[in-house]
């Protein structure tokens, strides 16, 4: 299969003149409760481990896959264009199942890339794969004791497995105050390891002990023979539980690097379009007064500013003054969590008053505090029942408005709010304080089925689709500034066969929709597609890139498992070749509706069924601004029409153009045997359920295209 990038089928939210191709519905359809209860979704391709988890550049490895729904996986690709693959051959000639020879070139960037499989299922979930420029080893066996410590240079990598209850011993040689970095890289590279890292003297007493999965800053006493241990934290392990292990040595003065991971997803929002790599301003210690008559411990700045400091020592307060003009209005933000680091930054800003006695000392006037920029939709608690998606796009960083009252001095004061506890000189913060400039970032995630038992298995699904099938995104727009415009949704460089609608994002609003489609005659490919939002700012359009966010691994059991989520380094999208979707639903109209603010207006649907359905009907809801509040409706599954009718009048929809979906959840009959080569054709040729489909219930999302709605005035009834 190859990586196909067509003419973009994009459809904008008001070329109604294209409204041809808009269609309706969302169908979940959900796994009753059987031997498979833990898997609810139809088979997604997911890539779980690959070993080794990385390489060299300018050099070739060979790579050993492992994962869900991929054991005829025919490629395996990379998000960058440095990395290919091609599969491994024995000596026969034969492809070797699930190994591949990868080749990583001289000039590829290091840091992290995404992996992914393409199976007769689509193209598969990523997992991280990280290029660096030292030497690296797989360690096959494992190395228990400090007698079977793996020698490992200074200078190099070692990619390994965490044995269950096992503890990994490695070897290095250091002279007396040599410089060594120990870092071991897990979660940040998508593992379940939470790793404990200790360096030990050659008999293997613990030297230095590191349990939150930090690196390890060490200086040899002596010359001699040291030892790292890496065990996990609750000592499970097993083939989820990889991690790279670093030993690098470092002059004395330079501040270390770790290996590069992923992203938190809250980080989508940092930094704003046009800031500079580096701050214009730093921190000047001591700048930290804790009285008001402290002015010799008072950092003077000028606005606008960008500043770069630490919260460093722990309860570290570090003070600011600047001067300004009664009715001046300054935006702050601040970022220290979204760089990746454990901080909580919390800010005051007072009006300094000088005494009427002319005495020294001031007054300090509380003018405003900043803390925690919210979550612009609600996020899940993590409970039985599904509540809302566990991907947090708040943050604990800092964005406000400052109104001055004023004229005359004010004073900023900075702290971690839980610092008197933490004493490390990474924990950086970037303070900008500027005038309004209004933007937008955007951040978007498959949506979920409000399913129960704690699944969250669709929450790691990929953009692999099925002929005749749509998938939701739900998008999340971080407004800055006091932006409240509307957003337009696109995505562009589809596959041959796959077009994307979005559902606005309102102003004023924080959530959107993205629908990607299937056409039923889609060949299977894939594609890296580009992703953004459109607004009219200052009456410029700007646009700015959407990131997608993922779990990092299929959540069974929310109870058990604590979800891991991290932002996708790209918008990866695939029509797979093994089948189809079981139900398209589409609108019979092929112009876009027309309906006078007030009533109400009927809209006839048609029925593609492929699969038997458990239950006559499907309970559905409305998706689209001005819509949602339409009561759930049953819709027929063993109909070829229908019809649903939307009352503005309650709805209280004012005038102008919509798209609107439907979504609901039922349960389809599903047979594995329909992965065989034929069956894909077979589907497309009839509209007749598959004959003999097995009892099996597995659940799917099934989207189809938006209907354009154009609401007019009641005076133009």
């Amino acid at each position: 299969m190859t990586n196909t990038k067509p003419t973009p089928q994009l459809l904008s939210a008001h070329s109604f003149e294209i409204a041809v191709r808009v269609g309706v519905l969302l169908v979940a359809v959900c796994i009753a409760p059987a031997a498979f209860a833990q898997s609810v979704c139809l088979p997604s391709p997911r890539l779980l481990t690959t070993m080794p988890m990385g390489g060299q550049t300018g050099s070739e490895i060979e790579v050993t896959i492992s994962g869900d729904s991929i054991d005829d996986a025919s490629e395996l690709v990379f998000s960058h264009t440095g990395i290919t693959a091609k599969p491994k051959l024995d000596d026969a000639g034969k492809v070797v199942p699930k190994q591949y020879i990868v080749t990583i070139a001289a000039d590829c960037p290091a840091g992290i890339h995404e992996a992914r499989v393409m199976t007769p299922l689509g193209l598969s979930s990523s997992r991280v794969f990280s290029v660096d420029t030292v030497a690296e080893v797989v360690q096959t066996e494992p190395s228990t004791s400090p007698e079977k410590a793996l020698p490992i240079a200074i200078n190099s990598i070692v990619n390994a497995t965490m044995p269950v209850r096992g503890v990994n011993h490695y070897q290095f040689e250091a002279k007396k105050e040599q410089r060594v970095i120990v870092d071991c890289a897990a979660r940040g590279i998508d593992s379940k390891l939470n790793a404990v890292v200790i360096i030990a003297d050659a008999e293997g007493r613990d030297l230095l002990v590191e349990r939150r999965g930090d690196l390890l800053d060490f200086v040899a006493p002596e010359d001699g023979q040291y030892i790292v241990k890496v065990h996990e934290l609750t000592f499970s392990g097993g083939a989820e539980h990889f991690y790279r292990l670093a030993i690098r040595e470092l002059p004395n003065g330079e501040q270390p690097v770790r290996i590069a991971g992923t992203d938190a997803v809250n980080a989508f929002s940092w930094p704003p379009v046009g800031l500079v790599p580096n701050a214009a301003t730093a921190e000047v210690e001591p700048n930290n007064a804790k009285t008001v008559d402290a002015i010799s411990q008072v950092q003077t700045i000028t606005l606008p500013c960008d500043i770069a400091g630490t919260f460093f020592p722990a309860a570290d307060i570090d003070v600011f003054e600047f001067t300004a003009k009664k009715g001046e209005t300054w935006w702050i933000e601040v970022a220290s969590e979204r760089l990746g680091l454990p901080t909580d930054p919390t800010m005051l800003v007072q009006r300094v008053v000088e005494n009427a006695d002319d005495s020294a000392a001031v007054s300090l006037i509380d003018v405003i505090e900043l803390a925690d920029i919210p979550s612009p939709v609600k996020v899940s608690g993590n409970n039985y029942a599904y509540d809302g998606p566990p991907y947090n796009a708040g943050t604990s960083d800092i964005l406000g408005k400052l109104e001055i009252p004023e004229d005359g001095r004010y004073r900023v004061q900075l702290l971690d709010a839980f610092g008197g506890t933490r004493s490390d000189i990474r924990n950086r913060y970037r303070m900008v304080i500027r005038k309004s400039e209004p933007d937008f970032a955007l951040v978007a995630w498959a949506l979920h089925m409000g399913l129960r038992n704690g699944d969250r298995n669709a929450l790691s699904k990929p953009m692999s689709l099925r002929p005749g099938a749509t998938m939701a995104l739900e998008v999340v727009a971080f407004r800055r500034d006091g932006f409240d415009g509307e957003i337009e949704l696109s995505m562009q460089e589809l596959p041959d066969g796959v077009f994307a609608q979005g559902l606005k994002i309102p102003a004023g609003k924080s959530r959107g929709i993205m629908l990607v489609t299937a056409d039923e005659g889609a060949p299977a490919g894939w594609a890296s597609a580009t992703f953004v939002g459109q607004a009219e700012i200052d009456g410029k359009t700007i646009s700015r890139p959407c990131r997608l966010a993922s779990m990092a691994w299929p959540v069974k059991d929310a109870w058990s498992e604590i979800p891991s989520p991290r932002l996708v380094g790209d918008v990866a999208v695939s029509v797979g070749s093994a089948e189809v979707a079981p139900l398209t639903i589409q609108p019979v109209a092929e112009a876009p509706i027309e309906v006078v603010a007030g009533e109400s207006v009927t809209i006839p649907l048609t029925h593609r069924r492929r699969s038997e359905f458990s239950g006559a009907t499907v309970a559905m809801q409305t998706m689209g601004v001005g819509f949602e509040s339409h009561p759930k409706f049953d819709l027929p599954l063993n109909d070829d029409h229908s019809e649903v009718t939307l009352d503005l009048a309650k709805l209280k929809t004012a005038p102008g153009d919509y798209w609107i979906a439907f979504y609901g959840s039922a349960v389809a009959k599903y047979s594995p045997a329909s992965l065989a080569p034929d069956s894909l054709a077979a589907n497309r040729l009839t509209s007749e359920p598959a004959k003999k489909p097995s009892t099996t219930d597995i659940a799917d999302i099934v989207v189809s295209k938006p209907i354009a709605i154009r609401v007019l005035p009641a005076e133009k009834k």
